[in-house]
């Protein structure tokens, strides 16, 4: 039985209404490092991704135009999709009165607001927590022990938005055994183009809104930093809390636009047989990459809209695919490649509307 949640505690929430979600996040003072001095430390192994924080750029009003044309073009999916993960959750035993959703920080959080809504609307209990994750380094352990202590661990599922190429499922089932806390890594997402979840609304790589920024749609929390300077051994992993953009803050007009937009119907469906063939297809993909563009580490590839303008916006990318260059659901990648001179080539994807591929710095090895 599922225990009671702690409410005489205050939490971090970030921007969002801590209603909506309890942030397991330590709020720090984190010194930004520029995105060409820290692709140089991840490649030569000096630091790992998650010891370090670029600075993130307010979007130009041509981004923002963008974002919105897709908010308006999408927001009736998305909506059809949360509704449809929510129907998922109530169909399973273990979630059909109650859920604990843990929502991996910080592309989860928004995602997860919305779910946690939706199952209260259809009269299921829902509460909301959103951890770190780290490839490389596992999960927040103390955040998860935290939750346990709460709600022990069977309602539980954790939360995403999207699947890229598999690489957090794998860090998810990796460290949530290790913890010995009983949790099982029953994956959610909204798209599943990798075909790694556990239950997902759609393989469709497709632009859902709030992947397209940053803090500004995310409470303002920064993404999950992990040091021994920041984090003790009570600690839950650091994040900056960017008050500093709060002007520019979004985060609760995404989740009103979304919630108050018409549901889209007749859209893909999704399920074990189709994320089977999606899960193939994504490997196919990787291999064809990896053998035409000489890469040698798979981490250097970022598939799925999401994670290949994510690659643009933080990473030193070395060039962009495109399944069409037409497709609206890129455009807002051809304005970032333009801005930051990387070419973008299209090309046969499968599964994925776009890839990015990061660039490997002379004499750095992979």
């Amino acid at each position: 039985m599922a225990i009671p949640p702690d409410t005489s505690q205050p939490h971090f929430s970030g921007s969002f209404d801590p209603r909506d979600v309890h942030i397991l996040l330590k709020p720090s003072a984190i010194q930004h490092v520029n995105v060409a001095e820290k692709e140089k430390m991840i490649q030569s192994g000096i630091k790992h991704y998650s010891e370090m924080l670029s600075p993130e750029k307010v979007p130009d009003s041509r981004y923002m135009t963008l974002y919105h044309a897709a908010l308006e073009r999408n927001a009736g999916r998305l909506r059809n999709h949360i509704e449809t993960l929510a129907r998922g959750i109530a169909a399973r035993p273990e979630t059909q009165s109650a859920c604990v959703i843990i929502s991996l920080a910080r592309a989860g959080t928004p995602i997860g607001v919305l779910l946690k809504r939706a199952l209260e609307r259809i009269g299921i209990v829902a509460h909301h927590y959103s951890i770190s994750i780290i490839r490389g380094r596992g999960i927040d352990r103390n955040a998860l022990q935290y939750i346990f202590d709460r709600h022990g661990a069977e309602q539980a599922i954790f939360l995403d938005g999207w699947t890229g190429k598999g690489a957090i499922r794998q860090e998810l089932d990796k460290s949530v055994e290790e913890t010995g806390l009983g949790f099982q890594p029953f994956l959610t997402v909204v798209a599943d183009p990798a075909g790694q979840a556990s239950l997902a609304a759609t393989t469709e790589d497709y632009v859902i809104p709030s992947g397209l920024l940053n803090g500004i749609v995310s409470g303002l929390i920064s993404r999950s930093v992990l040091t021994r300077e920041l984090v003790g051994p009570d600690d839950f992993h650091a994040c900056l809390f960017q008050q500093e953009h709060r002007q520019y803050d979004i985060s609760n007009a995404f989740l009103s636009a979304i919630e108050a937009a018409p549901v889209e119907s007749g859209l893909s469906r999704w399920s074990l047989a189709i994320a089977s063939n999606a899960k193939a297809r994504c490997q196919n993909l990787l291999d064809g990459l990896m053998r035409e563009c000489g890469i040698s580490d798979v981490n250097r590839i970022k598939p799925g809209i999401a994670e290949a303008t994510r690659a643009i916006l933080r990473r030193v990318p070395d060039k962009v695919f495109v399944r069409d260059m037409a497709d609206p659901e890129i455009q807002h990648m051809r304005h970032l490649a333009a801005q930051s001179g990387v070419d973008i080539i299209e090309r046969d994807l499968l599964n994925y509307r776009a890839v990015s591929i990061i660039k490997k710095l002379r004499g750095e090895q992979e």
